[in-house]
């Protein structure tokens, strides 16, 4: 991979973290639950309580678990959308308002 490419899913790494701090706390605000969201390099966790979102990078693919064993495996595409394994693309803000609205229902 270019040195390019990596900047390229890093820097859509970092806003898919950020995308996901804002719709955790949006969807919280009725609530007294916050979600914390982590980033590290390769890695972001999404926690509320005993829920959990963990996402893995290597390069453009991301692999996903939840905290009841599911697992699956998407990827980022250079113009910022996220697909599946069945080849479905959405936005990421769209993806990630999915996963926030999941783990805080």
């Amino acid at each position: 991979m270019t040195a390019v490419g990596e900047r390229v899913w890093t820097e859509l790494w970092v806003s898919l973290a950020s995308l996901l701090r804002s719709y955790t706390a949006a969807h919280g605000l009725n609530g007294s639950r916050q979600a914390t969201v982590e980033l590290g390099e390769e890695r972001i966790v999404v926690r509320l309580g005993e829920r959990w979102l963990r996402l893995e990078r290597s390069g453009a693919e991301i692999d996903c678990r939840r905290e009841d064993g599911a697992g699956w495996r998407m990827q980022f595409s250079e113009d910022g959308r996220i697909g599946s394994e069945t080849g479905a693309w959405m936005e990421m803000d769209m993806r990630a308002e999915s996963w926030a609205r999941e783990l805080m229902g």
